[in-house]
């Protein structure tokens, strides 16, 4: 079985190495002509690690990023509403990652090139088109530095090209525009020093107005570390958009008048917003789930499947776990279409709950009452919420990013080798 995988991102790589490591052929297509550590910082959930672990990563991993022992809400005076243990301070046998994007990518790609040979990677090959048959599929990719049309043929095709797949695209024509909800993102990194327990995720305020999400995604010694940090600002009426552009350049005069004043004891916000060298801006946009992912050889996998709001830290933990499923049930069904048909049976359901879920904005309904109630700040969140009200907060939030810790910890592995 050879398959062909376009997109070459966190999924498509992750994908590529869980094929292989399941016995199972298989090229990567990328439109980029070079792929460079692009981006800022994400988190890798327990889940997404104990995969990666399994394919051998554990240790680049441990290199690459931050293990994070605690995600807080606070008022945006710095006023702690809630803490929430994470990774192997929650009990999971692994620990929850926070790392740059572009370098997990590039420790990705380095992995997939000395595996499965330097040509596993073919660069500068767009999606034009495919075509599939009884036999298999024939995809139409344009080289983007001669315009040529080649013809690659392959038993199936996945479509891990992202949010503006064009795989998804002639699939689903019709599938539904990007979908706005009105809140305007920036994102940037800094170098500064570190602050609590050198672990901690912070999220502050609420994106019913303005909220700041920061943490530490690299350790650059003598005490001081690279920060990722999140603005987001609600700016507009929510609504169908017909692009969002990831490395769109944003404007420091745009993002720094929402947060003047908000210095918290260990952090001045205005002054690491300021040190960001480059700063990015883009809209929070997802899309409906879809009816199905694929048909026949065919079929889309991370954010070309389920596009999710970035408030659960799940976009590049799904699609590891669409890879890792998806290499799996190829692996051990009797033909590819009924293997394509057994992923999608198994992935699409829970990855539709959690597009709807995110919708929810589930912390924000709490962190509006906290700032209702206690709008210059608090010394205790006990006099300005209930017990039920935490417990109510903190089960919210588990919905959209846990999974239960002795299902996973127990569960058998997903690795398995094509007979």
């Amino acid at each position: 079985m050879r398959v062909l995988i376009v997109g070459g991102g966190i999924g498509g790589l992750a994908t590529a190495l869980s094929l292989h490591a399941a016995g199972i052929d298989c090229t990567v297509a990328e439109s980029v002509t070079e792929p460079r550590p692009l981006g800022v910082g994400i988190n890798l959930q327990p889940h997404a690690v104990r995969e990666l672990t399994e394919l051998g990563l554990g240790e680049e991993l441990a290199g690459l990023g931050i293990p994070m022992d605690y995600f807080v809400f606070t008022d945006r005076y710095g006023g702690v509403i809630l803490p929430l243990p994470r990774g192997t301070i929650a009990g999971y046998d692994w620990p929850q990652y926070a790392v740059h994007r572009g370098e997990l990518q590039m420790t990705l790609l380095a992995a997939v090139r000395e595996r499965l040979g330097p040509g596993a990677v073919r660069t500068g090959l767009a999606l034009e088109d495919f075509e599939q048959d009884g036999t298999g599929v024939t995809a139409s990719l344009r080289d983007v530095r001669t315009g040529e049309t080649l013809k690659e043929a392959a038993d199936v095709l996945v479509g891990a090209d992202g949010v503006h797949s064009a795989v998804r695209a002639r699939l689903h024509p019709d599938g539904g525009p990007l979908l706005w909800n009105g809140i305007r993102m920036w994102r940037g990194t800094a170098e500064g020093e570190s602050f609590l327990d050198g672990a901690t995720q912070v999220v502050a305020g609420s994106n019913r107005s303005a909220k700041f999400v920061v943490y530490p995604i690299a350790r650059r010694g003598g005490g001081r570390v690279l920060i990722n940090w999140v603005a987001e600002v609600l700016t507009g009426e929510p609504g169908p958009v017909t692009a969002a552009d990831w490395s769109r350049q944003g404007r420091l005069e745009d993002v720094l008048p929402h947060f003047e004043g908000w210095r918290f004891p260990y952090l001045d916000v205005p002054a690491l917003i300021s040190a960001s060298g480059r700063i990015l801006e883009y809209p929070m946009v997802d899309r409906d789930p879809l009816p199905r992912w694929g048909r026949g050889r065919v079929t889309l996998l991370g954010d070309a499947a389920h596009p999710l709001y970035p408030i659960g830290a799940n976009g590049g933990s799904q699609a590891v776990l669409d890879a890792r499923v998806l290499a799996r049930e190829l692996a051990v069904a009797a033909d590819p279409v009924a293997g394509l048909a057994a992923y999608e049976a198994e992935r699409r359901p829970v990855t539709g709950e959690l597009v709807l879920a995110h919708r929810e904005l589930p912390m924000e309904k709490t962190i509006a009452m906290v700032t209702e109630r206690a709008p210059d700040g608090f010394d205790d969140i006990a006099d300005v919420l209930t017990p039920e009200e935490l417990a109510e907060m903190a089960a919210a939030q588990r919905r959209i990013t846990d999974t239960d810790v002795r299902f996973l910890n127990e569960r058998a592995s997903w690795s398995v080798t094509r007979g």
